[in-house]
């Protein structure tokens, strides 16, 4: 347990991977869905 550990958030971090012990924000920045427009 410790830096080459991939299953804690020390050895991810050591090996610059990402998971469940230490998960990765996604940008949701301008990923909105457009409404659809209306014809009038």
């Amino acid at each position: 347990m410790g830096r080459g550990d991939k299953k804690t958030a020390k050895g991810k971090r050591f090996q610059g991977s990402f998971g469940k012990s230490r998960p990765h924000k996604t940008a949701t920045k301008g990923k909105k869905a457009a409404a659809p427009k209306a014809k009038a």
